[in-house]
């Protein structure tokens, strides 16, 4: 039974108070916070990001969602740039996607050679045992959903002019590949869920409940304490001196299109 509206932006604001909480945590601890989400495309990652992230001070907690490889960046180590986007202390970074496009899309779709991915599969355990090594909060979320949702989510993204952005034809070449996906998630996971990093997975055919759930394993997994905040007390405004605003005829001014709006 789907969530009632009322009931998820309730259980939402009280969870994005707790996120605040914990970046205060973090900031203040100089705790390091990765968060990767990872997925199959329409399953739900960006919203959830976006709720994860939109009370959170963006000086603290960033979202990186990388582009395609440079061609310089393609001779690098292949986790080199993803490195430069880890946090420093007090600092939380959203991963939307990462590292793990070498064993998802690069592997399906042939960008990758088959000595590259299995590389991967070999390196990725060991690159994030290091991270959590050197005292990184590392978090991994893998966003399922099923093959009937993503398809009706794609097709409401074609009609759509506000998310028609979010379509792409690599997601369409997705659907004529969903095997294809399944099995190298499954592979991924035989390699990369190991107990010094597990993946996490969030059921997502239902939006709401997904991302409360994501959030709450979030909050619950990371062991963080309420930070005391100075008390802040808003000064009097001093007395006026003689200023004078410039005349606003000297100013270029926005056009009132709310205006044209109101009724008369």
């Amino acid at each position: 039974m789907a969530l009632s509206k009322a009931v998820y932006e309730k259980e939402l604001l009280r969870l994005q108070t707790n996120l605040v909480q914990l970046q205060e945590w973090v900031r203040a601890g100089g705790a390091r916070l990765v968060i990767v989400f990872e997925g199959r495309d329409a399953a739900g990652k960006g919203g959830t990001i976006k709720r994860v992230a939109e009370h959170l001070n963006p000086r603290v907690a960033r979202i990186a969602a990388l582009p395609k490889p440079t061609e310089r960046e393609r001779t690098q180590w292949y986790f080199q740039r993803y490195v430069e986007h880890l946090p420093a202390a007090g600092e939380i970074v959203l991963f939307d996607r990462s590292w793990y496009n070498r064993a998802g899309v690069e592997h399906v779709m042939g960008f990758c050679t088959p000595a590259e991915y299995q590389l991967f599969l070999r390196q990725c355990p060991v690159f994030e045992r290091m991270l959590v090594e050197d005292g990184i909060l590392l978090r991994k979320y893998w966003f399922s959903v099923s093959d009937a949702v993503q398809e009706e989510r794609f097709r409401r993204r074609t009609e759509d002019p506000l998310r028609r952005w979010k379509i792409s034809p690599m997601d369409l070449e997705s659907v004529t590949r969903w095997e294809a996906y399944s099995r190298a998630k499954d592979e991924m996971f035989v390699h990369t869920d190991t107990a010094d990093s597990p993946w996490y997975v969030v059921e997502s055919d239902d939006k709401r409940s997904a991302r409360l759930n994501m959030i709450a394993h979030l909050l619950s997994s990371v062991p963080y304490e309420d930070v005391a905040l100075p008390s802040l007390v808003l000064p009097p405004r001093p007395a006026p001196t003689g200023y004078e605003r410039p005349p606003k005829a000297l100013q270029t001014a926005v056009p009132d299109h709310a205006a044209t709006l109101r009724k008369p």
